[in-house]
């Protein structure tokens, strides 16, 4: 029989497979007719009165515009896709050929925002993107790829700000703290093509987006910062983010520019009556399909939530107070004082990470009799956030799990006839794009025995946490057995957290 940890990986891969870009892209759009043909995007249809363009920007595009160029043939006229610097080759030597263009490609690839930063090379990407917008006519119909780690390959900053200038400011903003839509909330303001910027530019043209989304909750207008998306933001939001963490004092005088000579209310929705946003894959579709395996598998599995955020020591705690209240729910003592403590610590954990749509009284309902003579499995997906304080290699999936580890073992020290012992548990985190923070890993594993090994190998795990350096510990151990690794997917849906239990 197979390990949990074979099982975790095998249900974390079927996830991934399921937001492939091609088979993705494929399942949602369809080209049918010759005399006036139509464009087919999840039953909803868009006559290709002239010519079809192609734009693209993100981490997942690539093999995006590969199966759309498949879809398309000679209806495509041009397209141009910017994407991160190298990624041609790292899937050339990745073995993963149908994710690039064919040698006659119709499409022009522009690789640039090097460590996912905006840089020149993404800033002539955004221009070239830009300039084929604006030349489109109300005959055109522009399709536009859109997946995570867009924004960074799509900077446009409003004159006369510079890239430079705009990308201190998102550092420095990204150093204290800012959550994702924060640091998007302000790049969109001081951008040209952010916040619904393509979409007003490309009209009269009809305009169709298709998204991979990377963002927990799916935001159209967050995505990519939304560049074919109404903002909800407008320049107040951006001030009080900025005030937030004390930078109003001290931004470029080209921002100060920019700023005070915005328009304060965002554009009106029928300035987007030509766009249609369509999300074709997110982690939503991803847990489904890791849910469906783990049944087949034999597990009663759950889905927890697809939005899990919030600070990686919180998230930790959740983990492992839900693998306590199981460990007890499967040793018949679920309803004594320590569960409903257990229970009483999770309700108001919860509350205080406030993470969108989980309702879980509900899902403590639904765990309530389950019994060791099945195995459970718990599926969620999300973001969590890391304080930066060491200066230790990792990312917040493999910081995640060491802080799960270090919480199951410390629960079991605390009890002591813990029912954690009696079971086997594995945890996994990683990223679907197969990368976590700046190592070759996309996340890890961890079991409650984790701390106990490294403790036999000399390694303290609290003090490799407090340097923020999961990654070393993790590769401490026999051949990185703990570090999950696929190599680059070519997805990206954010991240996904497995909890394996059996008896």
């Amino acid at each position: 029989s197979m390990s949990l940890r074979e099982h975790a990986l095998s249900l974390f891969r079927s996830a991934v497979g399921t937001v492939q870009p091609a088979p993705m892209l494929k399942r949602a759009v369809k080209l049918q007719g010759n005399g006036c043909p139509q464009l087919i995007v999840k039953g909803r249809a868009f006559p290709v009165k002239r010519a079809l363009y192609l734009v693209g920007f993100g981490k997942a595009v690539l093999g995006m515009a590969v199966a759309a160029e498949e879809i398309l043939g000679d209806h495509l006229i041009q397209g141009i896709v910017s994407v991160p610097l190298g990624i041609q080759e790292s899937l050339k030597q990745a073995g993963m050929r149908e994710m690039l263009l064919k040698p006659h490609s119709r499409i022009q690839v522009i690789e640039g925002a090097r460590n996912n930063l905006p840089d020149p090379e993404a800033l002539r990407g955004a221009g070239a993107i830009r300039e084929l917008a604006e030349g489109l006519t109300a005959d055109d119909l522009l399709l536009v790829l859109i997946s995570g780690g867009g924004s960074a390959l799509l900077p446009a900053p409003i004159p006369p700000i510079l890239l430079e200038e705009k990308e201190k400011l998102t550092k420095m903003l990204a150093s204290r703290g800012a959550a994702i839509q924060e640091l998007n909330t302000v790049r969109k303001t001081l951008s040209l093509l952010k916040g619904g910027g393509l979409a007003r530019l490309a009209y009269p043209a009809q305009v169709v987006s298709l998204i991979l989304s990377d963002v927990i909750g799916d935001p159209l207008d967050i995505i990519a910062s939304g560049p074919t998306a109404a903002s909800s933001h407008n320049v107040q939001d951006c001030l009080q983010i900025l005030a937030k963490y004390n930078l109003l004092h001290s931004l470029p005088k080209s921002v100060e520019m920019v700023l005070s000579s915005s328009p304060t209310k965002p554009t009106a929705p029928e300035d987007y009556s030509h766009v249609c946003n369509i999300i074709i894959g997110s982690n939503t579709l991803a847990l489904d399909e890791a849910k469906r395996q783990a049944e087949g598998l034999g597990y009663t599995a759950l889905i927890l939530s697809a939005a899990v955020c919030g600070d990686v020591g919180r998230v930790a705690m959740l983990y492992c107070q839900l693998i306590r209240l199981l460990c007890l729910g499967f040793a018949g003592l679920g309803e004594g004082p320590l569960g409903n403590e257990v229970r009483g610590n999770l309700l108001q954990l919860a509350a205080e990470l406030d993470i969108p749509g989980l309702n879980l009284a509900d899902f403590l309902q639904a765990l309530r009799g389950l019994g060791p003579e099945k195995p459970v499995c718990i599926l969620a997906g999300g973001e969590t956030t890391v304080q930066l304080q060491g200066t230790g290699k990792g990312g917040r999936n493999q910081e995640l799990a060491l802080r799960v580890g270090l919480g199951l073992h410390r629960a079991q020290g605390a009890e002591a006839s813990s029912p954690l012992g009696r079971y086997e548990i594995v945890f996994l985190s990683g990223g679907t794009d197969g990368q976590d923070g700046p190592t070759g890993a996309a996340g890890a594993f961890c079991s409650p025995e984790l701390v106990d090994e490294a403790l036999q190998e000399g390694l303290d795990a609290e003090a490799f946490l407090s340097n923020n350096d999961s990654y070393t510990f993790f590769s401490h151990f026999q051949r990185g057995h703990h570090l999950l690794v696929t190599g680059l997917t070519g997805t990206n849906v954010m991240d996904i957290q497995a909890v394996l239990i059996r008896a």
